[in-house]
């Protein structure tokens, strides 16, 4: 039997208000480019972001790229599955924009923009098919399962709170009269059609597109009851000084709506077989908390270096996508790329195993330490550093931290300092320079690969715990995600 704490139980007759809260920052399109970054709340699912195989996934997610990319600025993604915190963090300037499916209702708009929809969706009844359903006939299970509103008439649904689905429920009971029990508790929806599968709630409310999408790997639920109409999503942004945001996503929707490019990603994440494959997969990382079969290895070998696994994790598939039988041209050999001379000094044979290809890149990751731990005093700054040699060499970024002295820029400093005179080297006037002792080298692969390492540690700390506990749908005490 479940426990679940702090649920907010609201009556048929009870009026559901809702206290809206305003704004308490200011500032628009304008200070967002300035800023250089887009901030943004998605919430953490099989549909709108997620870790797969090592890689940042989902709806929302690829959504977020095409328009950061469309602004010409970088995007950051908070991730919060509990939709009143989402909006406190909108209100506050902890993030500019939900790029949430958010049902747009009047209720919502007294509280904040919407854009343009970015699709549409009916609200469905999550409900388990009896026993024994394959073998019945059809008329027979039809008859067994609530095929109306009327059909919950003194039953109990669960519904995330926040949501609009409580507000959907009263709506059709004041229409109908038929009293039923609504319970808003603070689960996501895909985390309420869990429990309906493991038979410890009888029903929920959640949008059809979500629903849908999880009965492709949860073939014992039944989604094809309707409860409202096809109704509006949107991402919605700070109603205080927000039009020309406003204005340029909605032209940005517009357009994008018309393309194949939404097309095939719509389809992708809401029309593909190939969904439950993904989410029962070991490496569906919000349900098992895995990056890679290697995750072990990656633990052991981090703690040597004194680094948060997910980082190292990060580089790994950076360098090899998690093949640990993988070439490049050069030489390099393995899940972390290790030539074999360097393995060599080590004394260890890089392609004996992924364990011992792991062990040689760990001991590679400590030497460069071993360079750059007295030059480079803050902490964050020098893993730039360091990911930057494990691509580069030592000898080429030493040269570019040269150059940035040289020429007035802090050679202690990667952003915008040491990595513009490392992409520099590439340029006779500057790879001949007296400073420089290695020569000519071509930095933007360097510069990409630390940026593109970091941005995906970032997704990691996003989606999986430090722990590596799994994330499980199932609550256990007073909270699960």
């Amino acid at each position: 039997m479940i426990i679940i704490f702090g649920i907010f139980l609201s009556s048929c007759s009870d009026s559901n208000v809702k206290i809206h809260k305003k704004d308490t920052v200011s500032f628009d399109l304008d200070s967002i480019k300035a800023r250089g970054k887009l901030i943004a709340v998605t919430d953490c699912n099989s549909t709108s972001y997620f870790i797969y195989k090592g890689e940042p996934m989902g709806f929302h997610y690829e959504l977020l790229q095409l328009f950061s990319d469309y602004l010409g600025v970088d995007f950051e993604i908070v991730t919060e599955n509990h939709l009143e915190e989402a909006f406190n963090m909108l209100h506050t300037g902890k993030a500019d924009l939900l790029a949430i499916g958010l049902t747009v209702n009047s209720s919502r708009k007294k509280e904040i923009h919407f854009t343009d929809p970015i699709s549409k969706t009916r609200q469905v009844l999550v409900q388990k098919k009896p026993q024994g359903w394959r073998k019945m006939k059809a008329a027979d299970l039809e008859k067994k399962l609530v095929r109306n509103y009327s059909g919950l008439a003194t039953k109990t649904v669960f519904v995330q709170e926040s949501s609009s689905h409580a507000g959907q429920l009263h709506s059709l009971t004041e229409e109908t009269g038929e009293p039923i029990a609504v319970l808003e508790v603070p689960f996501e929806s895909e985390e309420l059609i869990q429990l309906v599968q493991e038979g410890e709630i009888d029903y929920a409310v959640c949008d059809e597109n979500v629903a849908l999408v999880n009965s492709t790997y949860y073939p014992d639920i039944d989604v094809s009851t309707a409860l409202s109409s096809v109704q509006d999503l949107a991402w919605g942004i700070r109603k205080t000084h927000s039009g020309k945001l406003q204005e340029e996503l909605n032209k940005w929707i517009e357009t994008i709506r018309k393309t194949g490019t939404y097309a095939e990603l719509y389809a992708k994440y809401f029309n593909n077989s190939r969904s439950s494959t993904i989410i029962n997969s070991n490496f569906f990382s919000i349900s098992t908390g895995k990056i890679s079969p290697y995750d072990d290895i990656i633990k052991i070998y981090s703690d040597t270096i004194h680094w948060d696994w997910r980082l190292l994790a990060s580089l790994i598939c950076q360098e090899s996508r998690f093949d640990p039988n993988v070439k490049s041209w050069a030489g390099a050999f393995g899940l972390m790329q290790i030539m074999p001379r360097t393995g060599k000094n080590f004394g260890i044979d890089i392609t004996a195993s992924p364990r011992n290809n792991i062990y040689a890149g760990a001991r590679y990751i400590n030497w460069l330490h071993s360079i750059f731990d007295p030059k480079i005093p803050d902490e964050e700054e020098r893993t730039r550093f360091i990911l930057a040699a494990y691509n580069a060499g030592p000898g080429h970024v030493l040269d570019a931290m040269k150059l940035a002295e040289k020429n007035g820029m802090d050679p202690h400093k990667w952003d915008g300092n040491v990595a513009v005179w490392i992409m520099k080297k590439s340029e006779p006037q500057y790879y001949n320079d007296i400073v420089v002792k290695y020569g000519y080298f071509k930095g933007k692969e360097s510069v990409a690969f630390v940026s593109e390492i970091l941005e995906r540690f970032e997704h990691y700390r996003n989606i999986i715990p430090e722990n590596n506990e799994p994330i499980s749908y199932v609550p256990k005490g007073a909270s699960s995600r």
